[in-house]
């Protein structure tokens, strides 16, 4: 089995090793091997939970939840239907989300455009 060091992981998803060792502190990256010198090693396994721990932290999952998951996970095939609609309410949070971040974007366009068009027309008057 292959396995990347934490310097290796932190490189893979853009982030920095702190982020991954906080991770592992607030219990989000359980079972970690370590190698002799103490040192980390992430097993493809273990890459994988870490990504979903990324997309779950980028649409603004509190740790606390994804820890839940985390936990669920661990427990087992038991658990997939608790995960499942755990997914299901993050998905629709995240669309509600970008429904209310596209609507204020809009408006905020807008306010642009009226800007540039007031500022276009001072230019001119000034001609």
């Amino acid at each position: 089995m292959k396995y990347c060091t934490i310097s290796e992981a932190a490189a893979k998803f853009n982030i920095p090793e702190s982020t991954i060792r906080y991770y592992e502190k607030k219990g989000l990256l359980p079972l970690i091997e370590r190698d002799e010198a103490g040192r980390r090693l992430f097993s493809e396994d273990q890459m994988t939970l870490l990504k979903i721990i990324i997309y779950l932290k980028n649409t603004h999952m509190p740790i606390t939840v994804i820890k839940q998951y985390v936990d669920w996970v661990i427990q087992g095939d038991s658990t997939i239907e608790l995960r499942l609609q755990m997914m299901e309410n993050h998905k629709q949070a995240v669309l509600d989300k970008i429904s209310l971040m596209t609507e204020s974007l809009q408006g905020i366009e807008t306010k642009i455009t009226r800007y540039k068009h007031l500022k276009n027309k001072g230019n001119e008057e000034l001609k």
